[in-house]
């Protein structure tokens, strides 16, 4: 069943255009993420759902009812529709029970307070401050308030971005779990690929005001449809290469396809940076690279390399599970499979 429909959406800022055509389906129940840079109309498409932006043509439908189509809009009061703001905005003056209990009513506040201070790990908090909590528990505690009259549709303004990485990483696993456990459809609109990708069923690659690509994780991440999705949802290394049945034809060599046929014949191919390895000496379609750069990030090093082959690009960026010291000599291998974009 579908939960929430956006069909063909427009939306302005005065005369000028920010949204152009939208089409977002996300089922009843599913996890859904708009994932964009800064300037690219996610603030505005949220602001639309939520009923405090009208849209200039197309609809917007949650289970089936016309929440706005361009000539007429429901309030946003009336929309069953909850937000979680990027800084919590809580009642600074009111208890974390109040925040939650705020608008439902009196009969029932109680019973609804305690349900929630469980379902987002707050129990016996209920009598705090907002000020007496930290950063995530503050964000708990606005999940927990969106969460209390029930909403068809809960939507998320970039809930983590002003948390450390650690607790942010953690917070959003939670959160996640939380909506699962609760049922409720989602929208999360960020500019942070790793929260995308982790977070939800379904991503919505938003350039311009358009749609790029829509679909799971794993398959934006593995099947992108041009070179700028496939950045913006990780670093990536795309190589000059030419399919030919089953494999692509590249500088490393012949590489198995992920989707072999109905491939552009001459494109680019998509390498991630686990997919290269370094090696100090040469294996069968090895490329001499030299070191320019090495970070240590814990799980992983991440090499620059400087390739001396013709067909590669001036940079690659690999994975590694030991140090390369710059300068050093090595040799550079893939592994597929790959998949092939246009050349754009």
């Amino acid at each position: 069943m579908t939960g929430l429909s956006v069909v063909d959406l427009h939306a302005a800022h005065g005369r000028s255009p920010v949204l152009h055509g939208i089409d977002l389906t996300v089922p009843d129940g599913a996890l859904a993420c708009v994932l964009g840079p800064s300037g690219c109309g996610k603030s505005t498409l949220l602001r639309v759902l939520a009923g405090f932006h009208p849209a200039a043509a197309g609809q917007v439908l949650l289970h089936g009812r016309v929440l706005d189509d361009g000539r007429s809009r429901l309030a946003p009061e009336h929309r069953g529709i909850g937000l979680v703001p990027q800084d919590g905005a809580l009642f600074p003056h009111l208890s974390v029970a109040a925040n939650i209990g705020f608008g439902l009513p009196r009969s029932r506040r109680r019973a609804r307070v305690g349900e929630l201070l469980d379902l987002v790990g707050l129990p016996g908090l209920g009598e705090r401050r907002p000020h007496q909590l930290s950063g995530g528990q503050q964000q708990r505690v606005a999940l927990a308030r969106a969460l209390a009259p029930r909403p068809r549709l809960l939507l998320l303004d970039e809930p983590f971005a002003a948390l450390d990485a650690t607790l942010r990483a953690e917070l959003r696993r939670e959160v996640a779990a939380t909506l699962r456990q609760s049922g409720t459809t989602a929208v999360l609109v960020t500019h942070d690929q790793d929260e995308a990708l982790s977070f939800a069923d379904t991503v919505a690659v938003l350039r311009d005001g358009r749609i790029a690509q829509a679909g799971t994780p794993h398959e934006l991440y593995h099947r992108p449809t041009d070179a700028a999705v496939a950045t913006v949802l990780g670093e990536a290394n795309l190589i000059p290469a030419e399919a030919k049945g089953v494999e692509a034809l590249t500088a490393f060599g012949p590489l198995p396809l992920v989707t072999p046929g109905a491939t552009p014949t001459a494109a680019l191919a998509l390498l991630r940076p686990g997919q290269l390895r370094l090696t100090a000496d040469p294996v069968d379609g090895a490329a001499p690279a030299k070191v320019i750069g090495s970070d240590f990030r814990g799980h992983d090093h991440r090499v620059e390399l400087r390739p001396e082959a013709p067909g590669l690009p001036d940079v690659l960026i690999a994975s590694s599970d030991r140090p390369w010291p710059v300068g050093s000599e090595t040799y550079v291998s893939a592994t597929g499979p790959v998949h092939l974009l246009p050349e754009s």
